[in-house]
C-alpha cells in the first residue's frame, strides 16, 4: 500500500502525528516517583496531572482537569494569559505544579484557583483548594519549601496563606499604580528568562521579592483588533534607547512583616537579572547586569541588614550572556558558575567568598545547561555538546583536582538529541530522546545510563502510515571560512532529471539553533518536502550553541552576516543540489526569521523569487531594550548600525513576491513592525500581499488559524515558485 503524504490539515489535527509526549517531567524529592503533565486523549490543549511510580511501574492520573472544572469554563486572568504568552504556553488545564521540596506535596493553579495535593493524605482529601478567585485571581503562587505555606501576588501585593488552609495575610502595602511587588517585569519574562518575581528562602522565614515600578516606561497606546471588537491596550512598553522599570530586590520577614531593601548598587538603570538565596537562607544571590549588558555582578546581600557584598564580575567587550547555571553547594561552601569567558561556555568552581578554586569544563564547545550536582560523590551533571553542536548529550565532570577531569564523561550514548532532567539526589536522570527520524521518547535511566523503565514510548500506529522525506546533513563554509551546519530536505518521489524549486526555512537570530539531529514537532520542513519543495536550513553565523566568536558576529548590525550566510547556502544549493531549480528559490521565517526572510529578500533580490515573513520585526527602534541593546547598544549611539539595520531602509530593493502576516494583538513584535513596512512598500509602489489574523497573538496559535495560514503559504510558494 503506497504511503500518504501530508496535508495541512493533518499537521495541525489530531491526534498529533508527533504523539503526546509528556511535558514538566520531574522527579519527586524522595525519588520515589515521576510526575508530568499530559494531554488528554480526545484534546492535545488540555493537560492533566499524572504520576509514573517507579516501584511499581505503574501510570496514574493523579488530578484531571475536569475534576476540578469544566474544560470550557477554564478561565485565565489577564496577567496570567500574559505570561502564558511570554512563556509559549499555548494549552489549558493544568499547565503548571510545583513540589514542595521536602515533603509529598503538590501545589498547582487551575482557571483562578490555586490548590494544593497532599501524597500522604487519604483518598478523600488529598486534593484541597487553598485559595479562590473571589477576592480577585492569585498571580504566580510559590511553595514554601517546606510545603507549609504558598506566597502570591494580586493587584500589586505579595500574601501569604498557610498550605492547605488558613488566614491569607498581605505582607506589601505599597503596590498600586505603576508600582508591583512579586512581580517578573515585561523584560525579564519576555527577554531574560526570569519569569517569577519573588523566592522563599531555604528556611521559610524570609521572602525575597522585586518591586517594579514602571511609571517612567513609556505608555504605549496600540490597538488590538478581534473578530468582534476593538480593544486600545496600554502597555509600558520600554523600546530600544527608552527608560526601563525601575527594579529594586526586597526581603520581607513572613512573620514580622519588616522588610529590607537590599544593597543592588546607586545605579537604577540596571536589570535584576536573577535572584537566588545561599542554602543557610544568611544571604540573598542577586545578579545585576549593567544596562549596556557588559558587566554581570553576583552579591550576596544579608536579608536583616540589607548589606551586599560583590562576590564576583564578569565583563565582555559585545554581552555578557545570562543563564540559570549558579549552583550552591552546602557541606563544601562552594558554588559552581557558568562563564563565556574563554570563548566558550564553560564551569567554574568558587567558594562562598568569591575565590575560584578551578575551571571544572575546558574546550572548544559549550557547555549547554548545568543539570545537577552530586556532592556526596564529588561530580556535576551537565547538558551540551563536545564532538557535535548536531547532538546533545548529558555528561558529568568531577568537582576536585585530578579526578577525571582530562575530559568530561559522556552519561547517554544514543545518537541524536537529549532533553535531561537529573534527580536531585542524582540516582536517576530523565531521558527525552529523539532523532530526525524519531519523535521523542521518555526514558527513566539509572545515573549510569542503564534503561530503568519506557515512560513514554510514543507509539502513534497512523504515523507509519505516512512517508517521510530523506535529509542530508552538510557543512558549508561562510565568507571568512566559519563552517556552517546546514539540513537539506528533499521532496517525496523525486524524479531523475527534474528541478525542483527550493524554500529556505530560516530564523537566524541569536541563541537559536535549528539544525540539529532532532525530530521536528512542528512538521513543517516534512509538510512542504511532501508538497514538493527543496527545503534548506541553515544556521547562520550570529545564532547558539556554537561559542562567543560565531555569537556575536552580528554585533552592532543585525541582518547583515546573517543574509550572507543564508545566501551561502543558497550558493550550495546550485553548485551541489543538480534537482534545484536556482531560478525557483524561496525563503520562509517566523517573528526573527520574518525579519530574516524580509532582509533577504531586499539585500540579496536576486536570489529570492518569493517569500513569507510572518510576525517579522521591521525597524529594531521599536523592539524591546533587553533584547535589541544586548546585539545593537542603544540607538543613540549606533546610528548607522540600527539604520542598516532596519528592513525599512531596504523596502526598496524588493523584487520577489512577498506575502506579510502578522498577528493583529501581538504585544511582542506589535502590528506596527508591519504597519510601517506596508507604508513604505505602498509609498514605494511594490506590490505585496497582506493577511492579518484578528485576535491573535504572536504565535498566531489555534488549528483553525494554523490550517488557514500554511494553506495561505504553500498557495504562494505554488503560485510564485512553481
Amino acid at each position: 500500500m503506497p504511503k500518504k503524504r501530508l496535508t495541512v490539515e493533518r499537521v495541525f489535527g489530531d491526534p498529533n502525528l508527533t504523539g503526546r509526549t509528556p511535558i514538566r517531567l520531574e522527579l519527586a524529592p524522595d525519588g520515589k516517583r515521576v510526575t508530568y503533565l499530559r494531554p488528554k486523549e480526545e484534546n492535545d490543549d488540555i493537560l492533566d496531572l499524572w504520576t509514573y511510580d517507579i516501584e511499581t511501574a505503574q501510570h496514574a492520573p493523579l488530578v484531571r482537569t475536569e475534576e476540578l472544572v469544566s474544560p470550557d469554563q477554564i478561565e485565565v486572568s489577564e496577567q496570567e494569559a500574559a505570561r502564558r504568552e511570554r512563556m509559549r504556553i499555548r494549552q489549558q488545564g493544568i499547565v503548571d505544579y510545583q513540589w514542595a521540596k521536602s515533603r509529598d506535596r503538590l501545589l498547582f493553579p487551575l482557571s483562578g484557583a490555586v490548590y494544593v495535593m497532599d501524597l500522604c493524605a487519604g483518598a478523600k482529601c488529598r486534593v484541597q483548594r487553598v485559595i479562590g478567585p473571589e477576592q480577585g485571581a492569585p498571580f504566580d503562587p510559590q511553595f514554601s519549601p517546606q510545603g507549609t505555606a504558598m506566597a502570591f501576588v494580586r493587584e500589586g501585593n505579595l500574601f501569604v496563606v498557610p498550605v492547605p488552609s488558613g488566614e491569607v495575610r498581605q505582607l506589601t502595602a505599597d503596590g498600586s499604580g505603576t508600582v508591583r511587588n512579586g512581580v517578573a517585569e515585561f523584560i525579564a519574562q519576555e527577554e531574560m528568562g526570569r519569569q517569577t518575581g519573588h523566592w522563599w528562602s531555604p528556611d521559610g522565614r524570609f521572602i525575597a521579592y522585586t518591586q517594579v515600578d514602571e511609571a517612567k516606561v513609556p505608555l504605549v497606546k496600540r490597538p488590538e483588533y478581534h473578530a468582534e471588537r476593538v480593544e486600545i491596550v496600554e502597555q509600558r512598553y520600554p523600546a530600544a534607547g527608552e527608560v526601563n522599570a525601575v527594579v529594586r530586590v526586597k526581603v520581607v520577614d513572613v512573620e514580622t512583616g519588616r522588610t529590607v531593601l537590599m544593597d543592588a548598587g546607586d545605579a537604577d538603570d540596571v536589570y535584576i537579572a536573577r535572584v537566588d538565596w545561599l542554602p543557610d537562607s544568611r544571604a540573598v544571590a542577586i545578579q545585576v547586569q549593567s544596562r549596556d549588558q557588559k558587566t554581570l555582578d553576583l552579591l550576596f546581600a544579608d536579608p536583616v541588614t540589607g548589606v551586599a557584598r560583590l562576590v564576583l564580575r564578569e565583563t565582555d567587550p559585545c554581552w555578557v550572556e545570562l543563564h540559570s547555571d549558579l549552583w550552591f553547594l552546602e557541606e563544601s561552601r562552594q558554588f559552581i558558575w557558568a562563564s563565556e569567558r574563554d570563548g566558550f561556555k564553560h564551569l567554574y568552581l568558587y567558594d562562598w567568598g568569591g575565590n575560584l578554586i578551578r575551571q571544572l569544563s575546558r574546550g572548544p564547545w559549550p557547555v549547554g545547561k548545568l543539570r545537577g550536582v552530586d556532592e556526596e560523590r564529588g561530580l556535576a551533571y551537565w547538558e551540551g555538546w563536545t564532538e557535535s553542536p548536531l547532538e546533545q548529550h548529558l555528561y558529568r565532570v568531577a568537582l576536585a583536582e585530578g579526578v577525571r577531569t582530562a575530559q568530561p564523561e559522556r552519561v547517554s550514548w544514543e545518537a541524536g538529541w537529549h532533553e535531561t532532567t537529573v534527580a536531585r539526589d542524582c540516582a536517576h536522570w530523565i531521558d527525552v530522546f529523539s532523532d530526525v527520524r524519531c519523535p521523542a521518547r521518555v526514558y527513566l535511566r539509572s545515573i549510569e545510563g542503564k534503561c530503568l523503565a519506557t515512560l513514554e514510548a510514543n507509539q502513534l500506529p497512523e504515523r507509519d502510515e505516512y512517508a517521510w522525506a530523506e535529509s542530508d546533513f552538510v557543512t558549508i563554509a561562510a565568507a571568512d571560512g566559519t563552517p556552517l551546519h546546514a539540513r537539506v530536505t528533499r521532496p517525496l518521489d523525486m524524479e531523475p532529471g527534474r528541478r525542483y524549486p527550493a524554500i529556505v526555512k530560516v530564523y537566524g537570530g541569536p541563541h537559536a539553533q535549528t539544525v540539529d539531529r532532532s525530530w521536528d514537532n512542528t512538521l513543517t520542513t516534512e509538510l512542504f518536502a511532501h508538497q514538493g519543495f527543496v527545503v534548506l536550513e541553515l544556521d547562520n553565523r550570529g545564532m547558539g550553541n556554537r561559542g562567543k566568536a560565531f555569537g556575536t558576529a552580528l554585533y552592532l548590525h543585525m541582518g547583515g552576516v546573517e543574509v550572507k550566510d543564508q545566501v551561502a547556502g543558497v550558493e550550495y544549493l546550485k553548485a551541489s543540489c543538480p534537482y534545484v531549480d536556482p531560478a525557483r528559490i524561496g525563503v520562509f521565517g517566523w517573528s526573527y526569521g520574518g525579519y530574516m526572510a524580509l532582509m533577504c529578500m531586499t539585500r540579496a533580490p536576486d536570489v529570492f523569487r518569493a517569500g513569507v515573513a510572518v510576525a517579522p520585526v521591521t525597524d529594531w527602534r521599536l523592539y524591546d531594550t533587553h533584547y535589541t541593546e544586548r546585539y545593537m547598544g542603544q540607538p543613540q549611539a549606533n546610528a548607522d548600525g540600527y539604520r542598516e539595520s532596519s528592513v525599512l531602509t531596504h523596502a526598496q530593493g524588493l523584487r520577489g513576491k512577498l506575502l506579510l502576516v502578522h498577528g493583529m494583538a501581538d504585544d511582542n513584535v506589535l502590528f506596527q513592525h508591519s504597519v510601517l513596512l506596508m507604508d513604505a512598500l505602498q509609498k514605494a509602489s511594490i506590490a505585496f500581499e497582506m493577511m492579518a489574523y484578528p485576535g491573535k497573538k504572536h504565535g498566531i496559535n489555534g488549528k483553525a488559524a494554523r490550517i488557514h495560514l500554511y494553506e495561505m503559504v504553500l498557495a504562494h510558494f505554488r503560485r510564485h515558485l512553481g
